[in-house]
């Protein structure tokens, strides 16, 4: 599973944060690790959903802003279509 999220809220000890997709729903990801950077802006969490509802994060990526506005919305609508077409995009 890949989503892309938002204004990332880290809790203290670093192995938990909470994102928004944009859209108003909220995600909590957990982390095996403490975060060892600051957070903020896109952020793409690679995980698997656990029993409790949560994203076990596996990976994460920022998306720096670099003077470019990135259109979240586009890139939700790319997602799908990979979601929806697995034999061309492997994961």
């Amino acid at each position: 599973m890949a989503e892309l999220y938002e204004s990332p809220r880290v809790h203290p000890s670093g192995t938990s944060l909470v994102l928004s997709d944009g859209a108003g729903k909220n995600a909590t990801v957990e982390l095996s690790e403490p975060l060892d950077e600051e957070l903020s802006g896109i952020v793409e969490v690679v995980g698997k959903v656990t029993p409790k509802a949560t994203i076990m994060g596996i990976s994460y990526v920022i998306f720096r802003e670099d003077g470019n506005t990135f259109d979240l919305g586009l890139y939700d609508e790319a997602l799908k279509v990979i979601h929806d077409f697995p034999q061309f995009y492997p994961f």
